[in-house]
C-alpha cells in the first residue's frame, strides 16, 4: 500500500483547526448563564457593572440566538457545500471565518437580544455553515473509504473539542471584560485562526487515487457491489428514500445532544445547587461535554469502520436514550457525579453521530459531491434545534426539564428503530 501523502494530514489538521473555532456554538450555555438570571423577577431588567447596557433575558429568549444560529448554520451548509465542490475549500473557510467574526462583534457591540439574534444567530450561523462545509470534504477526498470514519471523526472532533477551551475562556472574559468583551475578543481571534488554517485545505491533484489497504489487511473493504452508483449528484440523491431516512437519523441523534449543550450550566446548577464549587465553576460541565463530544467523534468513527455505521449509530443511540429517560431522576436526586456520567454518554452519542452522518453520506452517495450532498443531509441537524428551543419554553412554564428529556428520549428511540431498516442505495443504472 502506498503511504498517504503528508499533505493529506496537513489538510486534516487544517480542517480540525477551522472547526476548533467554529465550535463556539457549543459554548453557548456559558453566555446563556450570564444572560438568564436564576431570579425570574430580573427578566427584562438592565444589567449593571461590566455588562451595563445589556438586559437580562428569560429562558426561551436565552435559547433563540443559539437555535437560530443552528438553523442558519444548517441552511448555509448547502451553498457552502456547493462552494467547496466547485471552487475548493479555501474560499468557504475564509468567508466562514470572516462572517463568524463579524457576527460575534455585532453581538457584542449591539448589547441586546436583537443583536444576539442578528450577530450570533444569523451572521455566526452563516460563518459556521460556510466554514464547516469546507473542512470535512476537503480531508475525506485524500483518504480511502476504509479510513473514512476515522478521518471524518478527526476533523469534526475539532468542532466538538472547541468547548474545551472556549467555555473556560468565555467564562473568564465575561467575568473580567463583560459580555461585550467576550464576544468581540473571540470574534477577532476566530477570524485570524480560521482564515489562516483555511489556506491548508488544498484539494488532491487531478488524477489522485487514495491509497487503499492491502487485500486482507485490517480495515480493508470488500470490492464494490456491481451496479452500485459510486457518485450521486444532489438531484440523484434527492430521488432516493435513503436520503430522507438519513435526515431523520440526523434529527434524532442531534436533538438530544443539542438539548444538553444549550443548557449544560443550568443543568449543573439545578443538580448541584446555587452555591458551592460546581455553582461557581459550572463551565466544567460544558468543558467535559466538549472533551467527550470530541472523543466520541474519533472513537465512533473508528469503530464504525469495523462494525458498520448503522450498528454504531444504534449502539450509541440506545445507551443514550436510557440516560435521557433517567436524567430527571438524577437531577432531582442532586447526584452531580451521575449527572456528569449520563451527560457524558449523551455527548459521546451526539459527537459520534457527527462522525457517522458525513461518513454514511459518502458511503451511500460517493465522495465526489460530498460537500453539497452532506450539506443537504445536514438540514436534519438544523431541524433538531426545535427540541432545545421547546425545552426553554417547557422549563419556563413548568420549572422542570422532565418533559424535554422524555421528548428527546422518544425521538432518539424512533431514530434508532429507523436505523434498522436503512440500506445503501443500489442502482443498475450506469454510473453518473
Amino acid at each position: 500500500m502506498t503511504a498517504v501523502p503528508a499533505r493529506a494530514w496537513a489538510v486534516t489538521a487544517g480542517g480540525t483547526a477551522v472547526n476548533l473555532c467554529l465550535g463556539i456554538l457549543y459554548g453557548w450555555s456559558v453566555w446563556k448563564a450570564a444572560l438568564v438570571p436564576s431570579d425570574k423577577s430580573k427578566y427584562g431588567q438592565p444589567m449593571e457593572g461590566l455588562n451595563a447596557g445589556w438586559t437580562y433575558l428569560d429562558d426561551a429568549q436565552g435559547t433563540w440566538a443559539y437555535a437560530i444560529c443552528g438553523v442558519v448554520f444548517a441552511l448555509f451548509m448547502i451553498p457552502g457545500g456547493r462552494l467547496q465542490d466547485r471552487y475548493g475549500a479555501k474560499i468557504g473557510a475564509t468567508l466562514g471565518g470572516l462572517f463568524l467574526a463579524a457576527g460575534c462583534i455585532i453581538a457584542g457591540l449591539m448589547k441586546s437580544y436583537e443583536g444576539l439574534v442578528i450577530g450570533f444567530g444569523v451572521f455566526g450561523g452563516i460563518g459556521m455553515g460556510l466554514g464547516y462545509a469546507a473542512a470535512t470534504p476537503a480531508a475525506v477526498k485524500w483518504f480511502h473509504s476504509s479510513r473514512r470514519g476515522l478521518i471524518v471523526g478527526l476533523v469534526v472532533a475539532g468542532y466538538g473539542a472547541a468547548a474545551v477551551y472556549i467555555s473556560p475562556l468565555a467564562d473568564y472574559l465575561i467575568r473580567n471584560h463583560g459580555l461585550t468583551g467576550s464576544f468581540v475578543g473571540l470574534g477577532i481571534l476566530f477570524a485570524v485562526v480560521v482564515v489562516i488554517a483555511g489556506q491548508l485545505l488544498n484539494p488532491p491533484p487531478a488524477g489522485y487515487v487514495a491509497p487503499a489497504p492491502a487485500p486482507g489487511a485490517t480495515g480493508a473493504l470488500p470490492p464494490p457491489v456491481a451496479g452500485t452508483r459510486i457518485d450521486f449528484s444532489a438531484n440523484q440523491m434527492l430521488r432516493t428514500w435513503q436520503f430522507y431516512a438519513l435526515v431523520f437519523l440526523f434529527i434524532g441523534s442531534a436533538q438530544s445532544g443539542l438539548l444538553v449543550i444549550a443548557n449544560a450550566k443550568s443543568l449543573l446548577t439545578d443538580a448541584a445547587g446555587k452555591t458551592g464549587f460546581f455553582a461557581e465553576n459550572a463551565w466544567l460541565l460544558v468543558t467535559f461535554i466538549g472533551v467527550v463530544n470530541a472523543t466520541g467523534r474519533i472513537g465512533t468513527g473508528r469503530y464504525s469502520d469495523r462494525i458498520g455505521r448503522l450498528n454504531a449509530y444504534a449502539l450509541n443511540g440506545m445507551v443514550s436514550a436510557v440516560c435521557l429517560f433517567i436524567a430527571p431522576w438524577v437531577i432531582a436526586e442532586k447526584n452531580v457525579l451521575m449527572l456528569f456520567a449520563i451527560i457524558g454518554v449523551m455527548a459521546w452519542q451526539y459527537g459520534g453521530s457527527l462522525a457517522l452522518m458525513p461518513a454514511m453520506t459518502a458511503d451511500y452517495y460517493g465522495p465526489k459531491n460530498l460537500g453539497l450532498n452532506y450539506g443537504l443531509v445536514f438540514a436534519g441537524w438544523g431541524v433538531a434545534f426545535f427540541v432545545p428551543q421547546l425545552a426553554g419554553y417547557i422549563k419556563r412554564e413548568t420549572g422542570q426539564w422532565d418533559g424535554a428529556f422524555y421528548l428527546s428520549a422518544g425521538l432518539l428511540v424512533a431514530a434508532v428503530l429507523a436505523s434498522r431498516i436503512i440500506r445503501k442505495p443500489v442502482s443498475a443504472a450506469p454510473i453518473a
